[in-house]
């Protein structure tokens, strides 16, 4: 028997491949980082090689799935033409240089049947994944001196390598009502589309006119949001109820206090800072938008009622302007900045990163120590793997129990029983999740709220946020000058070093800080739809096209920045046709599914009518 979350449960039984280190990156990219000696598994296997016949097999190869859909196939005599490479599921076959190297190893390797090359193919692909896996074992064993071979999974490697370097003890919660108190504070990023349409217009662009006000669309990206948020003080232990609630005053709490505080508040948004607060409304919470059924993230201008919220954060919207009218319940706690070291270390490890893998990895290992604070153990179940109906551990009794759930039937003998937990053990440090979420809200607060509008007013208009993100439209003179002026909030690093605005590469990945994702390059035109749809264009590369849960390659192939304004414009729906792989108690198959791929319809916020023009739910401009 094996303990799972539903989404793990569910990820077993959809299960079509390994992920082991193909999450981060591709296995033709993962192989390339790797230098010719470290490739020790594939070369005992294949000792005769010359060196150049050793390097077709160090790359990813190709192989034409679809085209070998019976067994006769496999005894072709000739390697199929490139046609025959076609896949339904980037909509392509191979690139030439892909379909030369195939007819390479077929000539050099003295192929003689599909089916051998098939052999051949499926070799390399797994020493080649051997290799990696092994050399990323020794960077793991090297950085953390813990071996992720004995894991299941990154984020239970991260966060016992968290635990090893940081020797920190966690108070685990035994109150029921502290557990529900912390859960109903738990909320995600923020993501919604605030003005729909812009463009740019400066002195920096080829079409700009003098004529018209001088302003810029730039696309801002809070460096590590999560590991700087990491890096505060966060709780651990010595949880007790503060006992006069109601007088209790959180304006003077230090920041870097030994004790920290979560309150349960009613709180005021008054009607004189709706205008200001428009593009990023204080305390979001999860509600349904009006008319609907669904729960959203909102960011509204509603009055909130028993708002769970951590003291950072109520200390920065009481000075914006909400009200406190009622402290029903304060949490206090023992803090400190006990994970910095570990987050540090890993910025470190990125910063002297050699490739995109190692970055990623080394991202990844601070993020998903944030993942595991937040694991929901009510989702845990007991799945059970049977092979006979009848007795006292047989699929009969499994089912007659009160807490079954569902069965998975494989064969004949094989059956697997999902129950519920009969008992919940709350055995994760859930606040710790619940005040990283709270803080580092209050980095993207402070940037907007206290840096953007102070300086520009009304000149700048947020218009569209994600989590760590925002997509500015600001009218100045030149915005290049006010980053160079307020260097220090910014990392310019990946700034190419003969940039025409003379700005100094500084900051490199500095966690908390704001990185300009464009890099200085202009971007000329945005067009949002609602939260996680949305276009860029930037001078001297490709539009940015965002589309959740449509695949890449139908958004690259099918859907233009003009769709998107013709989609803003006409207010039409467009559906787009995908092909996607699916699993079935372990059978493997493709699908092909339609979806609606863009959509102008926004109901996480108010949209004025005939105009791009948003307003947060709550703002007194709504008319009843």
């Amino acid at each position: 028997m094996e303990t799972l979350s539903k989404e793990q449960w569910e990820a077993y039984r959809s299960a079509t491949r390994c992920h082991i280190c193909e999450k981060l990156t591709s296995l033709d990219k993962l192989a390339s980082y790797l230098d010719r000696d470290k490739l020790k598994i594939i070369r005992s296997k294949f000792p005769t090689l010359s060196d150049e016949e050793f390097e077709l097999l160090t790359r990813k190869g190709v192989f034409p799935y679809e085209y070998v859909d019976c067994v006769e196939k496999l005894r072709d005599t000739l390697l199929p033409p490139r046609e025959s490479f076609y896949s339904s599921l980037t909509g392509d076959t191979v690139s030439e240089s892909d379909y030369a190297h195939a007819a390479n190893v077929w000539q050099r390797f003295s192929i003689r049947t599909l089916g051998e090359y098939s052999d051949l193919y499926l070799k390399t692909d797994v020493l080649l994944l051997a290799d990696i896996f092994e050399n990323f074992r020794e960077s793991c064993v090297a950085s953390y001196g813990l071996d992720p071979a004995h894991y299941y999974t990154l984020p239970g490697f991260t966060w016992d390598a968290m635990l090893k370097h940081t020797r920190v003890k966690f108070e685990l919660l035994t109150d029921i009502d502290t557990i529900m108190f912390i859960e109903r504070g738990i909320r995600g990023g923020l993501s919604q589309c605030s003005g729909r349409y812009a463009q740019a217009n400066n002195k920096y662009m080829r079409s700009y006119d003098p004529s018209e006000p001088s302003s810029y669309l730039m696309y801002y990206d809070v460096n590590n949001l999560y590991g700087w948020a990491m890096c505060q003080s966060l709780p651990y232990a010595k949880f007790q109820w503060v006992e006069d609630a109601a007088n209790f005053d959180a304006s003077a709490i230090a920041p870097d206090s030994p004790t920290g505080y979560i309150l349960e508040v009613d709180l005021e948004y008054p009607q004189h800072v709706h205008d200001r607060h428009t593009d990023l409304p204080f305390c979001p919470t999860r509600d349904k938008p009006p008319g609907k059924r669904e729960h959203k993230l909102l960011a509204t201008l509603y009055d909130k009622q028993r708002y769970v919220i951590h003291y950072r954060n109520l200390q920065q919207c009481t000075r914006h302007g909400l009200r406190v009218t009622k402290i029903h319940r304060v949490l206090q706690f023992a803090q400190s900045p006990w994970l910095r070291e570990y987050i540090e270390l890993n910025t470190c490890f990125r910063t002297r990163a050699k490739n995109d893998f190692e970055k990623n990895l080394y991202k990844l290992m601070n993020n998903a120590v944030f993942g595991k604070t937040m694991e929901n153990v009510r989702n845990h179940v007991d799945v059970k793997l049977l092979t006979k109906w009848d007795g006292r551990y047989g699929a009969e009794a499994m089912i007659a129990k009160p807490n079954f759930h569902s069965r998975s039937v494989f064969a004949e003998n094989l059956i697997a029983v999902e129950l519920r937990k009969l008992e919940v053990k709350f055995d994760k440090p859930i606040y710790v999740g619940m005040c990283i979420l709270d803080i580092s809200k209050v980095c993207l607060y402070e940037f907007h709220h206290e840096y953007m509008l102070p300086l520009f007013h009304d000149k700048c208009k947020i218009m569209y946020t994600d989590t760590d993100s925002l997509i500015y439209r600001v009218e100045c003179e030149d915005v290049y000058e006010t980053m160079k002026r307020d260097i220090a909030r910014f990392d310019t690093s990946d700034y190419p070093t003969d940039n025409a605005y003379g700005m100094p590469l500084a900051n490199k990945k500095v966690p908390g800080l704001m990185k300009d994702e464009n890099n200085g390059a202009i971007m000329t035109e945005f067009v949002g739809l609602r939260a996680k749809m949305y276009a860029v264009r930037v001078d001297g590369k490709k539009d940015i096209k965002k589309v959740k849960g449509v695949k890449n390659n139908v958004v690259a192939q099918t859907i233009t920045f003009d769709d998107y304004t013709r989609c803003l414009n006409e207010e039409i729906e467009m559906t787009r046709r995908q092909s996607c792989i699916r699993s079935k108690l372990h059978e493997v198959y493709t699908i092909s599914e339609s979806k609606i791929a863009l959509s102008p319809y926004d109901d996480k916020r108010y949209v004025v009518p005939n105009s791009t023009e948003t307003l947060p739910w709550g703002h007194w401009r709504i008319p009843l």
